[in-house]
C-alpha cells in the first residue's frame, strides 16, 4: 500500500543535533523490491533525485542508510558519485564506522575469528584491518576464502586461513549465514554481525550482538523512530556515519569501493558522544 501512495522520497523525521539538523527521508519501497532485479533501476533513479534534491536544498551530507548502498545496487553509491561527479554534498555509506564499531567489539585478547557472510566491503575491509592487527581469519568456504586471498595478497600477513573447524568462539557474521552453521558453532560462541540486518537467532547457549550500532547522546533531540531491533536510543552507524561525517567537517565522499581511515572515524565518533554497546558477555536465564 506503502507504495502505491507515495511514488516518491517522503520525510519520516527530523532531528536536531547541536548546530546540525537531520531529516530522515524513506524511500517507498519493500525489502523484497529491493532484492528483485527488475526493481534495480527504479529504486537507483529515488536515490538519485534525493541526492540531486539534498544538493539543491544545500545540504552537506547525505547518507546512504539502511539498503541504498549494495555491491549489486550501485557500487555502494558509487554509480551515483561517478555520474555526478561534482556534487558539493557529500555520500556517505558508513562502511569505515561499520568496520570500526565491529572492530572494538571483539573482546580483547581474541587471537583468532571466523568471518562468516556475504563478502561485502565491510567484510573485507573487516579482514584486512584484523589480519593487520595479527589477528587470525578463519573463513569456513572456499569460495570466500578464494576471493579474500585474492584481494588481500601478502597484506593478509599470512592470517588467513581457510578452516573447516567451528570451535572458534568469535565469530563475525552477514547475510548469508546458514542454519547449519550457526548450529555447528561451539557452545558460548559470540556472534557480532557486521551486516544491516540481524540474523535469526538461534542458539540459547550462545551470545548475539547487534548489528552495528551506538548509543546516541543524550544532547540528540526527537528520536522516535530508530530501527526496531535495536534498543531505544541507540542508533545504526549507517545513520550515525553521516551525521558524524558532517560534525567533523570532512570534505571527502565514502562511497564505492573507497574508506575512510577507520580509526579517525571512531576516535570522532567518541568525541561527539556516541557510546558504544555493552557486548553481552552471559545467558540469559
Amino acid at each position: 500500500m506503502l507504495t502505491w501512495i507515495y511514488c516518491s522520497t517522503f520525510v519520516v523525521e527530523s532531528n536536531r543535533f547541536h548546530n546540525i539538523i537531520l531529516q530522515t527521508w524513506a524511500i517507498p519501497k519493500y525489502n523484497i523490491q529491493y532484492r528483485s532485479k527488475s526493481q534495480k533501476q527504479s529504486i537507483n533513479n529515488l536515490i538519485e533525485e534525493d541526492i540531486l534534491e539534498a544538493e539543491e536544498k544545500g545540504a552537506r551530507v547525505l547518507s546512504l542508510g539502511l539498503m541504498n548502498q549494495g555491491e549489486e545496487l550501485n557500487m555502494y553509491g558509487g554509480v551515483h558519485m561517478q555520474k555526478h561527479p561534482q556534487l558539493k554534498v557529500k555520500l556517505v555509506d558508513g562502511s569505515s564506522l561499520a568496520v570500526a564499531v565491529v572492530l572494538n567489539s571483539i573482546p580483547k585478547g581474541t587471537t583468532q575469528v571466523v568471518l562468516r557472510g556475504k563478502l561485502t566491503k565491510v567484510a573485507c575491509a573487516l579482514a584486512f584491518a584484523l589480519c593487520q592487527k595479527r589477528i587470525q581469519v578463519s573463513v569456513l568456504r572456499e569460495d570466500g576464502y578464494e576471493k579474500l586471498d585474492k584481494l588481500l595478497g601478502t597484506k593478509s600477513e599470512g592470517k588467513l586461513v581457510l578452516s573447516k573447524s567451528y570451535t572458534c568462539k568469535t565469530w563475525l557474521v552477514g547475510d548469508g549465514l546458514s542454519e547449519v552453521e550457526q548450529r555447528k558453532a561451539s557452545k558460548g560462541t559470540l556472534f557480532i554481525p557486521f551486516s544491516q540486518f540481524p540474523p535469526k537467532k538461534l542458539r540459547t547457549d550462545c551470545f548475539y550482538h547487534t548489528t552495528p550500532a551506538m548509543q546516541i547522546p543524550l544532547a540528540f533531540e526527537n528520536v522516535d523512530s530508530c530501527e526496531n531491533w535495536l534498543p531505544r536510543r541507540v542508533m545504526s552507524i549507517w545513520r550515525i556515519a553521516g551525521l558524524v561525517h558532517a560534525l567533523a567537517g570532512w570534505e571527502e565522499h565514502e562511497c564505492g569501493y573507497t574508506t575512510s581511515n577507520i580509526e579517525k572515524v571512531w576516535e570522532a565518533t567518541l568525541k561527539h558522544g556516541f557510546q558504544p554497546l555493552k557486548v553481552p558477555t552471559h545467558l540469559k536465564s
